[in-house]
C-alpha cells in the first residue's frame, strides 16, 4: 500500500468514523425517551406503563392500558465534556496543547400514543430519540485531524401493536424506522497545504468535510408477565438495522469527493429486563437490567468495499434500580440509579469521551386532575478519566472526562 493510500485511510478513519462513534458510544445513546424515566434512571421502564412513552422500550406494555393515552416532552443533555492534559506530536515535534472543553447542548423531543381497540389489542404509535450528540474543538486546536466538530442526530419513527393473552401474559412488538443524520468536519492547516501543494492545487479544503443521512428499518418484540396488580415484569428485545448514510462527502485525498458511495452504520441490538413491585399504598420499587451489542459494531465501511476502520468494542451493560413514592392524589416522587458500562475498550479517542457511568436520578408527577399530569425529571450523569492514545500520521496524547446533566419535562393525558 503507497503512502498516499494509507494517509487516506488514515484521514477518513480519524474524520468518519467519530461521527458514528459518537452517536454510538454507551455515555451518549440517549436513554432519553421520556421525563418520567429520566426521573428514576429508568430502572423498570420495560414495565412499569405510568404514561404512554412505556412503549419505547417495550411493546407489550402498552396492554396494560384501558384507555387512550398521550405524552408529549422534551428532555435535555447538556454535556460537560473535557479534554486535558494533551500532547500532540506531529514529526519529531512533541508539544503540549491547552485543555479543551467540547461539550455541547442537545435536545430530544419525544411523542407517544396508545389507543386500546378492545380487551385484547392495543396500537401505539410514537416519535424519540435513541442517538445524537454534539461536539466541537476549537477551531484554533492544533490535532483538529483528530478533534473538529460532530453533530449526530437520529429521529425513531415506530409503530407498535400489543395483544393480551390472559390476565398474567400479554405480547407485543413493532417496527421502527430510523433517520439518521450527521455533519462533521476534520481539519488541519498543516497537512492540507502539504497536500495541496503535493497536489499542485488539485486536492483543496479540510481533511473531511461531511453532511450525510439515511434511513433504515428495524423491530422490536416484548412481554409482560403480571404476577398480580402489585407485581409485574417486563422483557424487550429491539434489533437494529444497518443504517446506510448518503450525502455530500469530501476528503482532501483520494480525489476529495467519494458522495457516490454510502457509508454503512451497524447499529447495536438492545434487550431488557424490568421489574416493578408496589409494597404498599405509598411506596414502590422498580429495576431493569440491559444490555447494549455494541460488539456488533466491528467496523465501519462503505458500500464501495472501502473498509476505513475496524473496531474493539464490548457489549455494554446497564444496571437500574429505583423508587416510587406515592405521596398523594396531587404528588408523586421518584428516583434512581443507574451503572452505565463502556462501549469501548482498547480502542478510545478524544472525540469520543467513553467510560463508564454512573447516573444519580430524581423526578415528579404532578397530577392536574384525574386525565393528565406534568412529569419532570433531572439527572446529574458522572463519569471517568480516561487515557486515550491515537495514532496516525501524527499522534495525540489526552485524558478525556464527560459529564453531564440531563432535564427532561412533559405532559401526559388519558382520554
Amino acid at each position: 500500500m503507497n503512502k498516499k493510500r494509507l494517509f487516506t485511510q488514515s484521514v477518513v478513519a480519524v474524520a468518519i468514523t467519530m461521527a458514528s462513534q459518537q452517536a454510538l458510544a454507551a455515555g451518549f445513546q440517549l436513554n432519553a425517551q421520556s421525563a418520567t424515566g429520566l426521573g428514576r434512571a429508568f430502572a423498570g421502564d420495560a414495565v412499569i406503563a405510568d404514561n404512554a412513552s412505556a412503549m419505547a422500550r417495550n411493546a407489550a406494555a402498552m396492554s396494560l392500558f384501558d384507555a387512550p393515552a398521550m405524552s408529549l416532552g422534551i428532555n435535555v443533555i447538556d454535556t460537560d465534556i473535557q479534554v486535558k492534559n494533551i500532547q500532540y506530536k506531529a514529526g519529531p515535534v512533541t508539544a503540549p496543547l491547552g485543555d479543551e472543553q467540547i461539550g455541547d447542548t442537545s435536545y430530544a423531543p419525544n411523542f407517544y400514543y396508545i389507543h386500546p381497540i378492545n380487551d385484547k389489542w392495543a396500537v401505539g404509535a410514537g416519535v424519540y430519540s435513541n442517538f445524537g450528540t454534539k461536539t466541537e474543538f476549537s477551531d484554533s486546536f492544533m490535532a483538529n485531524e483528530f478533534g473538529g466538530t460532530t453533530d449526530v442526530k437520529s429521529v425513531n419513527f415506530a409503530l407498535s401493536t400489543s395483544y393480551r393473552i390472559n390476565e398474567e401474559w400479554s405480547v407485543g412488538g413493532g417496527l421502527d424506522v430510523i433517520y439518521g443524520h450527521g455533519k462533521l468536519k476534520r481539519t488541519n492547516k498543516n497537512i492540507e497545504a502539504l497536500i495541496e501543494g503535493q497536489s499542485q492545487g488539485t486536492l483543496k479544503g479540510p481533511l473531511a468535510d461531511v453532511d450525510a443521512d439515511g434511513f433504515a428499518f428495524g423491530w422490536n418484540l416484548g412481554t409482560v408477565y403480571e404476577y398480580n396488580e402489585n407485581n409485574r415484569f417486563g422483557l424487550s428485545y429491539r434489533y437494529s438495522p444497518e443504517l446506510e448514510a448518503e450525502g455530500d462527502m469530501h476528503y482532501q485525498l483520494g480525489g476529495g469527493n467519494i458522495s457516490s458511495e454510502k457509508l454503512k452504520m451497524p447499529l447495536p441490538d438492545m434487550a431488557e429486563f424490568s421489574g416493578f413491585h408496589k409494597l404498599n399504598d405509598k411506596f414502590a420499587i422498580h429495576y431493569s437490567v440491559q444490555w447494549i451489542g455494541w460488539s456488533e459494531f466491528d467496523k465501519l465501511e462503505t458500500t464501495g468495499g472501502n473498509e476505513l476502520n475496524s473496531y474493539k468494542w464490548q457489549d455494554g451493560w446497564h444496571y437500574a434500580i429505583g423508587g416510587t413514592y406515592y405521596l398523594n392524589k396531587d404528588w408523586t416522587l421518584r428516583t434512581g440509579y443507574m451503572y452505565d458500562t463502556s462501549a469501548q475498550d482498547e480502542v478510545t479517542s478524544i472525540s469520543v469521551p467513553d467510560s463508564d457511568r454512573q447516573w444519580f436520578s430524581g423526578g415528579f408527577t404532578y397530577h392536574i386532575d384525574s386525565k393528565s399530569n406534568i412529569d419532570v425529571g433531572v439527572t446529574y450523569l458522572l463519569g471517568e478519566d480516561v487515557n486515550v492514545v491515537e495514532t496516525k500520521l501524527t499522534s495525540v496524547k489526552a485524558t478525556t472526562r464527560a459529564n453531564a446533566w440531563l432535564y427532561g419535562i412533559q405532559y401526559s393525558r388519558s382520554f
